[in-house]
């Protein structure tokens, strides 16, 4: 049996009214995750816990079929782990954005881009190493990460404090939003030094010349300690991989006993190969049990609050990975595949969401396969009366006795 699971990030939705009340899914043209939840199961599963937070960190541990609320500690230690960087039981690992500040240094200071307008990871890195040099130390060292995201390991830190994400806050003042609590000073104090770094750093100096956001700070968030997960190969004795362009499901599939599996061009946006992923899936099968396929690109879609692009990101899914997936999966024997959003990203509110999210399996197995007919909405999948709380039992279901769970 070939397990593969097809995550299109954030691409769950509200209807909005710059689509006449309908969501992204319902307007973009998908007929192979339609063909997946007509002829298979369609549903919701709810992936985060109550009391946490919706991010794809969450989420996605939910997904891999990890209880949260157990088993998290925090986004930068599983990026940590993507990027190969070893942490010691009293380090902390954060989440570094390059981030554009509106109205720097004013009382009025707000969130005018959490990711720097899309900053290069060649400019991006270039910027991270000299803020390395400058303000690091063997305490506190930065390190290079793809695009606007980037790490910072506290060596031997005394506390952390609380922190919030940036892609939660665009527009927003940041006064109310900086780390506060226990360590908060420490850490407001580094970003401030980080932003006296890129005051007129060539990097913001070319950006500016060409019309680009500069990258004029750095926002610390996402911070945790390692975590002690055990791996989900060996829990289902399966060999696995994990594809993306993102070091947080790389650092989760690392954590989770999943061998990162590398597409070049890449890139966490909605420029991303594609058709290299899904060759990669596909590659991968060959000689593995498992693969698990992250898209970024409708999250990022999202929060930038881009209908257009948030349907073409889903498009792009469906036509480029679900269905050359779907339609080469039979050669390589029995299967099951799931999609599914890991949580909805609302292009009106441009932040994530702890509702439900839709899913569908189909099954090689067509005892599996409830086939009534709906297609891949937010709308059918609630109407389908099939709902799997809490989330992380899902991954379970889906490999283990999923003809069991349907009552077949």
């Amino acid at each position: 049996m070939k397990y593969v699971v097809l995550l299109g990030d954030g691409m769950a939705d509200y209807p909005s009214q710059k689509l006449g009340g309908k969501t992204p899914l319902e307007c973009a043209l998908t007929p192979f995750l339609d063909q997946i939840a007509a002829q298979g199961t369609l549903g919701l599963v709810d992936t985060i816990p109550r009391g946490m937070t919706p991010g794809s960190d969450v989420a996605n541990l939910s997904v891999l079929g990890y209880n949260p609320a157990d088993t998290y500690t925090g986004r930068g230690p599983l990026e940590a782990a993507s990027m190969g960087i070893h942490l010691s039981p009293h380090d902390i690992a954060y989440r570094c954005n390059l981030v554009t500040i509106g109205n720097q240094g004013a009382e009025q200071a707000f969130m005018d881009d959490f990711t720097a307008g899309h900053i290069s990871s060649a400019e991006a890195g270039e910027i991270i190493q000299d803020i390395n040099k400058k303000i690091g130390s063997s305490q506190l060292q930065f390190y290079p990460g793809v695009g606007y995201r980037h790490l910072l390991v506290w060596r031997n830190a005394e506390g952390a404090p609380q922190t919030a994400p940036p892609h939660d806050i665009p527009g927003k003042e940041i006064a109310q939003y900086l780390p506060s609590g226990d360590f908060s000073a420490e850490v407001n104090t580094l970003m401030q030094k980080a932003a006296e770094v890129l005051n007129g750093h060539p990097v913001n100096t070319r950006r500016q010349a060409d019309g680009k956001k500069q990258a004029n700070s750095i926002w610390l968030w996402g911070q945790g300690r390692k975590p002690q997960i055990v791996p989900l190969t060996r829990k289902y004795n399966l060999k696995g991989g994990m594809i993306s362009a993102v070091d947080l499901l790389n650092g989760l599939g690392i954590n989770t006993g999943l061998k990162p599996l590398r597409v070049e061009g890449a890139t966490g946006y909605i420029d991303t190969n594609y058709k290299g992923k899904a060759n990669m899936a596909l590659d991968a099968l060959q000689f593995m049990d498992f693969v698990f396929l992250h898209l970024e690109a409708p999250d990022e879609m999202g929060h930038e609050g881009n209908a257009e692009g948030k349907i073409q990101a889903i498009e792009f899914f469906d036509e480029k990975i679900v269905g050359p997936i779907l339609n080469n999966i039979g050669k390589l024997g029995e299967y099951r595949v799931l999609v599914l959003s890991d949580h909805p990203t609302p292009i009106d509110l441009k932040t994530h969401v702890g509702d439900p999210s839709p899913f569908a399996v189909i099954s090689s197995n067509q005892e599996e396969n409830q086939a009534l007919g709906r297609s891949f909405t937010e709308a059918n999948a609630r109407e389908s009366g099939v709902l799997v709380s809490p989330g992380h039992l899902l991954m379970d279901k889906f490999i283990r006795d999923w003809g069991t769970f349907l009552g077949k």
